[in-house]
């Protein structure tokens, strides 16, 4: 008995290595893919081949995900690194978002308001504002100048904010992205994927202070202006042109970065987000993909909803 005892161990690892290579799914990270469709961890490409999407013309890169799961449902250069333009906000306002409250007083630096690209308007030059009107400003209409605003309250100098950003990227496990500044405006040294957008489309979405933000259509807020308040209009497509369950994210354009767009919908208890990078029609392309993921993988019938023009 004592003989046979190895050749009946032998026996078993054999039998153990035939069951893990014929059960479906018994295989490593390292071995065959899964059918299954891919998910979205915080700092790996997704795996999953690209389905065919009701797209004619694609963007450069782009991804689709369920906001809950992290599954990708399709993507396109998901790591590729590209200019942002103004999606580089995200990463400002959740830095804001965790080192602010919203009543709080930001005292206006005018050298911080020296910045082209779209802007608040008409801040004033001294004086202070609240937390939540910049938040609002930099996030709807995209104003650079509150984005600078809120780094030098938050960090004491707009180099000192950039370097909490990309303190940010390590701690985030994102592998593509580095920031030259809080706005998006200068696009040297400033750069993600839409992958790494991805991750912070998510965090985004699952706080509840910024989730309010980016999903407000427009606001009407006190302002020290001959009004005594501003209206402030949310620059993405899907809430302009009022898609179905909208929920944000952020729009993005310069002439290096093309038009770009995080754009977010719920239904049906669902919410998934379309990251599109210099693509040629942001507002429709994420429309069509978003219906066509709701219907195929969650078979949520299509709503009737205004029309989104071509190269909106």
């Amino acid at each position: 008995m004592r003989r046979a005892a190895p050749v009946i161990a032998a026996c078993a690892v054999l039998i153990a290595v035939i069951l893990v290579l014929l059960v479906p799914g018994a295989q490593s990270e390292g071995g065959a893919p899964s059918a299954r469709r891919s998910r979205l961890p915080p700092a790996a490409p997704a795996r999953a081949a690209a389905p065919k999407v009701p797209l004619a013309h694609m963007p450069r890169a782009g991804i689709l995900f369920n906001i809950r799961t992290g599954e990708v449902l399709w993507s396109r250069k998901p790591a590729e690194r590209l200019r942002i333009a103004s999606l580089t906000k995200m990463m400002t306002a959740l830095i804001v978002a965790e080192r602010t409250r919203e009543d709080d007083e930001v005292e206006i630096v005018p050298s911080a308001l020296h910045v082209g690209g779209s802007r608040v308007g008409h801040l004033p030059v001294e004086g202070e504002l609240p937390v939540r009107t910049l938040l609002y400003g930099m996030l709807l209409p995209s104003g650079n100048d509150a984005a600078n605003e809120l780094a030098v309250h938050v960090a004491g100098s707009i180099p000192a904010f950039v370097a909490m950003m990309n303190e940010r990227v390590r701690r985030f496990g994102l592998l593509c992205t580095h920031y030259a500044a809080p706005s998006g405006f200068f696009n040297q040294g400033n750069y993600s994927c839409a992958r790494d957008l991805a991750v912070l489309a998510a965090r985004i979405l699952r706080s509840r202070r910024l989730a309010r933000v980016v999903s407000t259509p427009q606001i009407t807020l006190p302002f020290p202006n001959q009004k005594g308040e501003i209206t402030l209009t949310n620059g993405n497509p899907l809430l302009l042109y009022h898609y179905p369950g909208a929920v944000g994210v952020k729009t993005g354009w310069t002439k290096e970065a093309g038009d770009c767009l995080v754009g977010a919908a719920s239904r049906g208890g669902v919410t998934l987000a379309a990251i599109l990078l210099h693509s040629p029609s942001p507002g429709l392309q994420a429309r069509k993909l978003l219906d066509w993921a709701f219907a195929r993988f969650y078979h949520q019938p299509t709503p009737r909803s205004p029309r989104i023009p071509p190269g909106t």
